[in-house]
């Protein structure tokens, strides 16, 4: 079964003994402010769309998960990736997604 991204960070974050609070308070928006723990419940009750890729990271790094996984769990290009595209030159672009997607089916 395919978790949502919200199980993925539920499950990682059970598997690890950390509670929602705690979570919460490592986790820090873009101003600084930690996210709330009703934030954090609402993402892995998948009430909310994922955060940003800057949130995603943290989670990621206090749960001890790839961040290119959960980036692509929420269905996010990487700002990285994305930057990529827009000064890639087309026929290497379309190239590198039919790599891509070939990997991903093996």
């Amino acid at each position: 079964m395919n978790k949502t991204f919200g199980q993925l960070i539920a499950a990682a974050r059970k598997a690890a003994l950390i509670c929602q609070k705690d979570l919460a308070a490592a986790i820090r928006k873009e101003d600084g402010v930690a996210i709330s723990p009703r934030y954090l419940n609402d993402i892995e009750h998948d009430r909310r769309n994922p955060p940003s890729e800057f949130i995603i990271t943290q989670i990621a790094r206090e749960l001890k998960l790839s961040a290119d996984h959960l980036i692509a769990a929420a269905g996010i290009m990487p700002s990285d990736v994305q930057k990529d595209l827009r000064s890639g030159d087309p026929d290497r672009i379309e190239q590198a997604f039919r790599a891509f997607r070939r990997e991903l089916k093996k």
